[in-house]
């Protein structure tokens, strides 16, 4: 059965979502990034996405004291991505607890650096891969390159990678269904890689889909916090998986 990851995207400290990438766009949670956190790990997910979105917006990681915390306390396992642009910057992701770095910019503009880090970390790695019109967004979404998908999966895959979460940026926060074709495309093309589904989740009946079309892995946000999908139903589904 396909993994269903829980996402908590960040700014300030506090879970946020945007629309398609959009900072204009952020609407802000109540809960805090620990308790949501802590209902994610008590409804029997094994894994959650962190995005440190004030880190893709500089270029650095910003929110580290809060990946702390949820390290210190939980015991699931934490992906964590946004601001990682050099080794020192991956260093102190892992020595906050994360057991997963997401690079995204790093990889499309500097793809020495990331083959480096992939020799050095395994599967500890994951490349971030989001897109828009076709090609790789970076950033915080905020600029593009001139790099398709299947450029650097081809890439990176012949160097070790595992694991590859792609955000289709025009249906991120839309609550419309994600763009299966993509996804099933990718993973009969690059079977030896993990791909992760990212954006247009609406309800159980997408991951229903996708789960039927054999994907892997899929990352659940906005669909949570709007109430389309509940904490009682992902824990059902994580059980039996």
């Amino acid at each position: 059965m396909i993994q269903i990851i829980p996402a908590i995207d960040i700014i300030g400290g506090r879970c946020v979502r945007l629309t398609q990438g959009d900072y204009a766009s952020v609407k802000t949670y109540d809960a805090s990034v620990l308790d949501m956190a802590r209902r994610y790990e008590d409804s029997g997910v094994q894994r959650i996405h962190l995005v440190d979105l004030d880190g893709a917006k500089a270029s650095d990681t910003v929110n580290l004291a809060v990946l702390e915390q949820l390290t210190s306390v939980l015991k699931i396992e934490v992906e964590w991505g946004g601001g990682i642009a050099s080794a020192e910057a991956l260093k102190r992701v892992f020595n906050a607890g994360a057991d997963y770095a997401i690079i995204g910019s790093v990889a499309a503009r500097q793809p020495e650096l990331f083959e480096d880090w992939l020799d050095e970390y395994g599967e500890r790695m994951i490349l971030g891969a989001d897109v828009r019109d076709g090609r790789i967004a970076v950033k915080g979404w905020q600029e593009s390159v001139d790099l398709g998908i299947d450029d650097l999966v081809s890439r990176f895959g012949a160097r070790g990678l595992r694991e590859c979460i792609v955000t289709d940026i025009s249906r991120d926060g839309m609550l419309q269904g994600p763009s299966t074709a993509l996804y099933t495309r990718l993973q009969a093309g690059f079977p030896q890689v993990s791909f992760t589904v990212s954006g247009g989740i609406s309800c159980m009946d997408d991951i229903r889909a996708l789960d039927a079309a054999g994907l892997r892995k899929v990352i659940v946000g906005k669909a949570i916090y709007e109430g389309r999908i509940t904490l009682d139903e992902i824990g059902q589904w994580s059980r039996n998986a």
